[in-house]
């Protein structure tokens, strides 16, 4: 009787521990839902070889702005529906880190250093990933620059030009998670007063405001307008595609990882812990170098497999040295620069473009008692409604809650009020500084 019990509680043990052992092989597979704001050109490539290596787990990729993709995952937090998170932004992941929306997870490969430049690859805290580098840039056409006989903009500063009117693309930082990390960088390369003034008389030359980051580089490669203002990626893969760009970082950019991460309570956490293995394995990191990629891996050795003049920060260590990009400093006011942004040049272009414009035009009179309206004129522009101590206050900061999808876009209470006021601001200012401009012109 007791052998008879004893092999039947041994026979369910070893039932158990298959159904254990079959149920972890099962969690590595069915499907993977991806909430992601990158390209299409990306997410396909990567999607196609994780399911040829792993054809067990199928992937959807959620398409989402960061912004939007960070508000997704708020909303739905009490019954997420969501397994990754996978974005450029480091700041956007803070965000969602400190919600207590993405889940702690240790990497197992191995190769991967601790920083890339001076930024660290991955959080400390163990829960977002870097899978890639990211720097920032200027990407333009040649054969529209040579047709136009425009030079080449390799700094900021150059795209104040007044050469460059008309000509220069860029997205809103609330419509991209990258451009935001791209203006925080200038603002925090240059200070922040210096960074807006530069900031808005790069703008006084655009030609738009796209509404998705992707909408910089098609512009380029298809000719609508000469230059962007995009992050690496975007440059390098239209390049590999063969579209006649060419891509620089300018000094003042800064060079920090591309993550992913688990979300907390996700569905299929084996499946997300797979995908990231696989992201960070020798061959993930490879197919990074695919053209329709050419993101920059964490992984040195992968560099040895990249094409000629493929950028190697681990080896170019100018890449992204200029500024130590703090992103607790850039957390504490994101959405306060993304709300500036729009509000002053977003909804603005016009009105930002003819005061622009107007100094542009009296400066190249180069009439000296000229020098003082404009001089007037370029303050008025550059002016700034409120300051960086100000915007990084975290009560302020959280009073900006909707973002702006276009200028019609509804917002109500304390934010509504505060921007109406800016909004004002910047009305008056530019007006003034144009007629101020045109008036020096005139003398």
């Amino acid at each position: 009787m007791l052998r008879i019990f004893v092999a039947s509680a041994l026979a369910a043990v070893l039932t158990i521990s298959g159904l254990v052992g079959n149920g972890s092989a099962l969690a590595a597979s069915g499907k993977l839902v991806v909430v992601t704001s990158y390209p299409t050109d990306t997410t396909q490539t990567v999607k196609q070889a994780f399911e040829k290596k792993h054809p067990s787990i199928k992937v959807e990729m959620l398409k989402k702005k960061t912004t939007a993709g960070i508000k997704y995952l708020q909303e739905t937090a009490s019954n997420n529906t969501s397994d990754m998170f996978w974005a450029s932004a480091p700041d956007a992941f803070e965000v969602l880190k400190g919600d207590d929306l993405l889940a702690k997870y240790q990497v197992k490969q191995k190769g991967i250093p601790e920083k890339v430049g001076a930024f660290p690859i991955n959080d400390p805290d163990g829960y977002y990933k870097g899978f890639a580098a990211s720097g920032y840039g200027i990407m333009w056409n040649t054969r529209y620059l040579k047709a136009k006989k425009l030079p080449v903009a390799r700094e900021w500063a150059d795209l104040k030009k007044p050469v460059y009117h008309g000509h220069v693309g860029m997205s809103a930082p609330s419509r991209s998670g990258t451009t935001h990390l791209t203006v925080e960088t200038v603002l925090q390369g240059m200070g922040w007063d210096s960074g807006w003034a530069e900031w808005k008389s790069i703008a006084g030359n655009f030609k738009t405001v796209t509404e998705r980051s992707f909408g910089v580089p098609d512009g380029v490669n298809s000719g609508q307008f000469g230059l962007g203002i995009v992050i690496d990626f975007f440059g390098l893969s239209s390049q590999a595609s063969g579209f006649p760009v060419d891509f620089v970082y300018p000094t003042v950019t800064t060079l920090v990882p591309a993550n992913i991460a688990i979300v907390k309570n996700a569905p299929n956490h084996d499946a997300a812990a797979t995908f990231i293995e696989y992201l960070l394995s020798p061959e993930g990191q490879e197919v990074l170098l695919n053209p329709k990629i050419r993101r920059l891996p964490v992984n040195p050795a992968t560099y040895a497999k990249a094409p000629k003049g493929f950028p190697n920060p681990f080896e170019d260590k100018t890449i992204g040295s200029e500024v130590k990009f703090n992103l607790q400093l850039s957390k504490n006011r994101y959405n306060v620069v993304n709300s500036l942004f729009d509000t002053m040049i977003t909804y603005r272009l016009k009105e930002l473009r003819a005061a622009v414009n107007a100094i542009q035009e009296a400066k190249a009179k180069k009439n000296p008692k000229a020098a003082e309206l404009i001089a007037q004129a370029q303050a008025l522009v550059a002016a700034m409604p409120i300051s960086a101590d100000q915007a990084s206050q975290k009560d302020f900061n959280a009073i900006f809650k909707t973002k702006r999808k276009k200028a019609s876009t509804k917002v109500k209470g304390r934010q509504a009020e505060i921007e109406k006021q800016w909004d004002a601001m910047v009305v008056a200012n530019y007006a003034q500084a144009k007629a101020l401009a045109e008036k020096a012109k005139g003398m």
